[in-house]
C-alpha cells in the first residue's frame, strides 16, 4: 500500500499544540492586525486548520506584503527564491524589533 502524502505528513510533531496551549485560540490573535511593510513570524496554530500555510514555512519571517480577505499576504525568501505566502491573523506573530 503506497504511503499517503497529505498536506499534513511528516507533521507529527511540528503541529501539535504543546500541553498548557491546548484547547481553542484566543480571539486576541484572531483579530491582530498588520500594516503593509510590517514583519511577522509565522508561528501555525494547529488547532485551527484553516488558513495554515505549508507546515515548510512553520517559524520563517516575512514582509506583510498586502491583505486578501482577512488574509495576509507575505513576502518569504525561500533559498534565493523570493515567493507569496497567504496565511490568516492566527499563524502570524508580530516581530518585536524591525
Amino acid at each position: 500500500m503506497a504511503s499517503s502524502k497529505g498536506e499534513r505528513c511528516g507533521t507529527r510533531y511540528k503541529l501539535q499544540n504543546r500541553i498548557r496551549e491546548r484547547g481553542t485560540s484566543p480571539t486576541s490573535r484572531a483579530i491582530q492586525e498588520f500594516e503593509e511593510g510590517q514583519m511577522v513570524h509565522i508561528d501555525i496554530d494547529a488547532s485551527l486548520q484553516r488558513g495554515q500555510p505549508n507546515h515548510r514555512y512553520q517559524g520563517h519571517t516575512g514582509k506583510v506584503l498586502g491583505q486578501r480577505g482577512r488574509a495576509y499576504v507575505l513576502g518569504i525568501r525561500d533559498g534565493k527564491k523570493q515567493k507569496q505566502v497567504i496565511v490568516l491573523p492566527q499563524h502570524l506573530k508580530p516581530q518585536k524589533y524591525n
